[in-house]
């Protein structure tokens, strides 16, 4: 991805656009994870990428409800159209931004698939990317 991609400013929004977002600063490379915990949230895994805080603004949050989904973290959604959004670990400065809700174009790559270990079994990974069998807490958020 260039630097200008990965610098730049990306939108998105949730299904039926109650919730939509503005994000002026560096987006991490997307981590897919397969924990049994985003494996629920998702229907499948989830696909992540992440940035500061700070960096992210919401523009439209008529619907914007979290969830508590452990003693660590919790996970923003839409309750109107039930759309995943947001994972964030309780008093991290980043915040995981599920990647199929921004807008077009990304810019942004797989890095990484974490918590193979917990996987379904009606699937395999095998885009080539380093697999990690576990990971603590969730998804790890080095500064982008």
């Amino acid at each position: 991805m260039s630097e200008t991609a990965r610098q730049g400013v990306h939108t998105g929004a949730c299904l039926c656009g109650a919730i939509s977002y503005r994000v002026t600063g560096p987006l991490r490379p997307v981590i897919g994870c397969h924990c049994s915990q985003c494996r629920r949230t998702s229907g499948h895994f989830v696909a992540a990428t992440a940035t500061r805080r700070v960096n992210l603004s919401i523009t439209e949050d008529g619907s914007l409800t979290w969830f508590d989904s452990s003693e660590q973290a919790r996970r923003g959604f839409c309750r109107v159209c039930g759309s995943s959004l947001f994972w964030e670990r309780h008093g991290d400065p980043h915040i995981s931004i599920m990647a199929g809700t921004l807008d077009s174009p990304t810019g942004l790559q797989t890095a990484m698939h974490i918590c193979l270990a917990d996987a379904g079994d009606y699937y395999e990974v095998a885009d080539g990317t380093p697999q990690i069998e576990s990971a603590e807490h969730g998804m790890p958020v080095p500064d982008p």
